[in-house]
């Protein structure tokens, strides 16, 4: 590949040392992601020279952006910069995208192009099918989308629910009431939740009925109207409980059903998860978002495993699964 040299002017003093970082420190975190290109600051002026000089430039065209748009740049926030501009997508589309704002101020943005895939056809269809490996977000984006219409008016309340294939006759005897028994399944949704909302007003919405968790043969009989309802650990349904989930749903709501094929503990295999794209394809309102490794926001060791895993062909042993 020909060498080339590009140049870039950063606008102002203040946006350039940000972009460097203290002591260089993500300046040289760049220059360890392309080792075969020279990268050279100069005042305002950063010159590349090396076979990778265009994709070096472009990712920090990509970090100016995200300054001037007021995102801090981080070790983290290069990173996945880099990731994204070397399969030649735009980190400044992505992370800039807002979904709302928590208690806090906090933004909720998604964090990969595969999350604002997500975003998008949640918010275009009435129910979504989110399938991808652990670490990807999908349950938090469910939570974060659940809240957002919860609080714009849009739906009554939202009701969380998952299949209990793990506890199975063990629930029994796990002490108190029957949401004490069933808490440690949800707490996944509940830290999601509680990301989204302080604390206070989490446990008002939960005692009010706004917020409802329901163990998934519960729903049995139920209509569902007005309501956000997220379906997680969907891979561990069988085919009848999730055909008997659809069938819940009532005017005004919508759904989204979280799963990873990967992780199923059906017994039998039997997962209603499964196969459900053929099936139910070419049906108006329905989305389905297949997240992958390169959509995993956790610790970059986490997307080395899921890819690691993949390439083996191989779940290997697992524990009940946790998602984001």
């Amino acid at each position: 590949m020909q060498e080339t040299t590009l140049k870039l002017s950063v606008p102002g003093n203040d946006l350039m040392s940000v972009l460097v970082g203290e002591r260089d420190e993500l300046l040289r975190q760049v220059e360890e992601q392309f080792p075969d290109a020279r990268i050279h600051v100069r005042g305002n002026e950063i010159t590349i020279d090396g076979e990778h000089a265009d994709t070096v430039r472009r990712v920090f065209d990509e970090l100016v952006l995200l300054l001037e748009r007021g995102l801090t740049v981080d070790a983290r926030t290069i990173e996945r910069a880099i990731d994204m501009v070397r399969v030649d997508e735009r980190p400044s589309d992505v992370l800039t995208s807002e979904i709302f704002r928590t208690s806090r101020g906090k933004p909720i943005r998604p964090r990969s192009a595969g999350q604002k895939r997500y975003v998008e056809v949640a918010t275009d269809n009435v129910i979504t099918f989110a399938m991808g490996p652990a670490g990807t977000g999908k349950s938090w984006l469910a939570v974060a989308l659940a809240v957002k219409a919860l609080q714009a008016g849009q739906v009554d309340r939202i009701v969380l629910t998952r299949p209990l294939v793990e506890a199975g006759e063990r629930v029994g005897f796990l002490p108190g009431d029957l949401m004490a028994k069933v808490d440690p399944y949800f707490r996944p949704l509940y830290d999601a939740l509680f990301d989204m909302l302080d604390m206070d007003t989490a446990q008002r919405l939960l005692e009010r009925g706004e917020v409802e968790v329901a163990p998934l043969a519960f729903m049995r009989g139920r209509t569902l109207n007005n309501s956000f309802v997220i379906l997680d650990e969907a891979q561990n349904t069988t085919p009848e409980q999730m055909k008997m989930f659809l069938t819940r749903l009532g005017f005004g709501s919508r759904v989204i059903v979280t799963g990873d094929i990967s992780q199923t503990d059906v017994p039998g295999g039997r997962s209603g998860l499964a196969d459900l794209e053929t099936i139910l394809s070419g049906i108006s309102g329905l989305g389905f978002v297949h997240l992958s490794s390169h959509d995993v926001v956790r610790h970059r060791i986490v997307q080395d495993i899921v890819e690691a895993y993949e390439i083996a062909g191989s779940d290997g042993p697992r524990q009940p699964s946790v998602e984001a």
